[in-house]
Formats: structure tokens, sequence, C-alpha cells
């Protein structure tokens, strides 16, 4: 069995830049990785072009991991193009099917789940949106205190700069399929992470009988603890190859 193509899926207010420390890491093992732009409008379109992505720009066995949002969309995306093999998911959403990430948070204590939204977002229309719709930005204060706290204040005021905003209907679009279900998964589970409580994520990850590693990282633990996501990855992979 060839390697796997490692395929690495940001979340929202994040790029693929997100993922670089595990991506060059995994490329000086002789992985293939990629990292395509998850278009973070809304969970059908963003799935839709993940699994287009997978089937027209790998080949071979695939491993699919996704951070924050980017769980939703593997968990949507997993077995709709490409050969994917397992799924990782690292401080991630891992949804069933009719869940919504509103849903998921709503009484976790996560730091999203407030009474007025604008308090930690700030929303703005954008053009084409659907009636109703926008986009949500992370105010600086929230990306300090609740997304990356763990890092340097520099890297913090670069997300806070550079973030890609998600769209509101994104976040109150039901999962229609779960992947999970008939792939092997592994979590990262960061027990510091104030976007989707350590609770929440080990709810989720022992629910799609995922294989679970904890790290005292944020909501970006890729980032702060990337060694940890790596080993995950690894494992998946090794898995794939046996």
């Amino acid at each position: 069995m060839p390697k796997p193509t490692i395929v690495l899926v940001h979340g929202a207010w994040a790029d693929a830049s997100s993922w670089n420390a595990v991506a060059s890491e995994l490329q000086s093992r002789d992985y293939t990785v990629l990292a395509p732009p998850n278009p973070l409008r809304g969970v059908a379109g963003d799935a839709a072009y993940i699994a287009s992505f997978l089937a027209q720009r790998t080949t071979g066995p695939v491993v699919l991991a996704g951070h924050s949002y980017g769980g939703f969309v593997i968990t949507n995306a997993g077995t709709g193009g490409g050969d994917v093999r397992a799924l990782v998911y690292v401080d991630a959403f891992i949804p069933d099917e009719g869940e919504t990430t509103f849903q998921i948070l709503g009484g976790s204590g996560s730091a999203f789940d407030v009474p007025d939204p604008t308090t930690v977002f700030d929303i703005a229309g954008y053009p084409g949106a659907p009636e109703g719709d926008a986009e949500a930005f992370l105010k600086p204060g929230t990306v300090h205190n609740s997304f990356a706290q763990d890092l340097s204040e520099a890297d913090r005021w670069l997300i806070a700069a550079g973030q890609r905003p998600i769209t509101l209907s994104a976040n109150t679009t039901p999962s229609v399929t779960a992947a999970w279900k008939t792939l092997p998964s592994w979590a990262v589970v960061g027990t510091e992470d104030k976007v989707i409580p350590a609770a929440t994520q080990r709810s989720m990850a022992e629910r799609a009988g995922a294989k679970i590693t904890e790290v005292a990282g944020s909501h970006v633990s890729m980032v702060s603890h990337p060694q940890v996501s790596i080993d995950t990855i690894l494992a998946a992979a090794a898995h794939v190859a046996d």
C-alpha cells in the first residue's frame, strides 16, 4: 500500500497556513500533503468543494483531516470523493446528521455561546448574500482571549488581521452525512479550548468511536502544539498503510 496523501482542511477564521507546522513535518517524512481552501460559505457547498478537490487532486488512499468547522466539512465530504480511508479531527466538530455548529455549542460553555453574538463577532454583509445572511469576523479580543490564547501576542494579532470570515448560514445549516460512521477516526482534543470545550469535543469523538489524544492547547492546538496533530495524523496514516 502506498503512503496515503494527507489532505488538511482548515476551519473558520483561518486559511491553509494554519496547518503550516503540521504540513512541513509531514512533507519532511515524504508524505504528499495538500491543504485546499475551505470556502466557509455553507456546509453543502463547502463539502461539495472538498469532495470535488479530493476526486480531482488525489490518487490512492487519503487521510482527511479537519480543524474546527473543517471537521464539519470533512464529515460531509469524506465519502463524497477520492479514496478517503481515515478521518482526523483536530479541535473539531464531529457532527451527526441533522446537527448544526450552533446547536452543538448550545449550553456547552463555549465562548461563542452568548446571548448577544456581537459581543464576540463583528458582523458584515457580503455581495450576493442570501437574505438574512452575513459574514462573522472574530473581534480582536475574542482572538486574544478565546481563540488562540496560547500563542504569542504577535501571532494573535496576525490571526486577527488575516482571518477569513465564515457565513452565519454555515453555522446554522445541518450536517447531511456522517462519514465517521463508515471510516476510522482519530481526534485531538484541546483541553484548554474555549471555542469547542473539551467535554464537547470528547463527547463527539467518543460517539464517533475515534481514537482520542488530549493536549493542553487552545482551539488552535495544531499551531501551538503541532507535534500532537502530527503524531495523530501519522497514526492514521500508518493504519491506512497496514
